[in-house]
């Protein structure tokens, strides 16, 4: 009886902690344990990116819907110590520690981290909607596409082509950018890859596509930079064109994706090529001071796209340039890359 006391006790207060990783001849098998704050102990390997999820009821660990995504993490030490910084004040949480089963060639793992969102006052091309300049935090690490999705991936997807520049229309491949897709038809992909992930088995049922926030794009974007471009503040553009289709170069096309060099976490076409359709609203100035994660505002009458495209004169495809639309319009300027990210089911 005074057994059974104390486990009762003890299953209120503790936390379970379960990391899990495929087993193989080369890695350290599962290890089950319990500690008394919110958090997981991970053993694995380093430099490899895990999903850290929960459930709330132990009954539903093998209920692979019930699981829960909380964040990305690429794991810099083993063993290392992850703390649950979202956990509730009361209530309990079952973690566990999966490494992402699907093929991250074609994305880009980004860090959780801090930048300067926005451009400064005396930033050469500014305009005033890239302002005031706002202390962003992205709390959490996602996979972003290293390219703009192309014609060819989004015809395999959708069944639909909407582009003006493919055949005949250009002398071109599918390998160009799709364009002239609404914000609609762009989440509305993200949405048909997911479900078709999900089935294939190479994502969770956490897990989603999806646009990205406008704070989650620069920060990409900029790759740790604060220069009006990635490649730098490039005051006479003489570098421009290793990185960037643009007015000047670009010949009144789009290009095939990942011709030019890479910004430094290896996203190619984040200048130029095409406008890129965000997530939230775009007729908003920033808040200016400190942000943590920011989702913009709750309501508007357009959606943010960035990047600068194609016909685009060479400051506007600078990391902190902002662009609107209303999300039905059709542009041959305007595409999209997504993002995969923790999400509900």
């Amino acid at each position: 009886m005074i057994a059974m006391k104390q486990l009762r006790y003890f299953s209120l207060l503790c936390w379970a902690i379960w990391a899990w990783e495929p087993r193989s001849s080369a890695q350290t098998p599962p290890v089950l344990n319990v500690q008394v704050y919110p958090g997981l102990r991970i053993t694995g390997t380093v430099g490899t990116v895990y999903s850290i999820q929960y459930v709330t009821d132990l009954a539903q660990t093998n209920n692979a819907s019930a699981w829960r995504g909380l964040e990305f993490l690429r794991l810099p030490a083993s063993p290392y110590l992850w703390t649950d910084t979202s956990a509730p004040a009361t209530g309990r949480r079952f973690y566990r520690a999966m490494v992402i089963p699907i093929s991250t060639n074609n994305m880009a793992f980004i860090p959780p981290g801090s930048f300067r969102m926005g451009s400064p006052i005396d930033e050469a091309g500014r305009y005033d909607w890239e302002g005031p300049q706002t202390e962003v935090t992205i709390s959490r690490g996602f996979y972003m596409g290293k390219r703009e999705v192309t014609q060819a991936e989004y015809l395999a997807v959708t069944g639909t082509n909407p582009s003006w520049f493919q055949p005949p229309n250009a002398t071109s491949d599918l390998s160009r950018p799709v364009e002239q897709v609404t914000w609609f038809e762009a989440t509305n992909y993200c949405g048909l890859i997911t479900q078709r992930d999900r089935a294939l088995g190479r994502i969770s049922t956490n897990t989603v596509y999806r646009l990205p926030t406008e704070a989650e794009w620069e920060y990409a974007c900029r790759g740790w930079t604060s220069t009006r471009f990635s490649l730098g503040d490039d005051p006479n553009y003489a570098s421009l064109t290793n990185y960037v289709w643009y007015a000047g170069n670009a010949e009144s096309t789009t290009h095939p994706v990942g011709q030019k060099l890479p910004n430094p976490w290896g996203l190619f076409d984040m200048h130029g090529n095409v406008w890129e359709w965000c997530q939230g609203w775009g007729d908003y100035y920033y808040p200016g001071g400190i942000a943590l994660d920011p989702q913009g505002p709750l309501a508007g009458s357009t959606r943010a796209h960035r990047g600068g495209g194609w016909g685009s004169p060479a400051p506007d495809c600078r990391s902190a340039n902002r662009g609107n639309s209303n999300p039905g319009d059709r542009a041959t300027t305007t595409g999209f890359r997504v993002v995969l990210a923790p999400g509900e089911p």
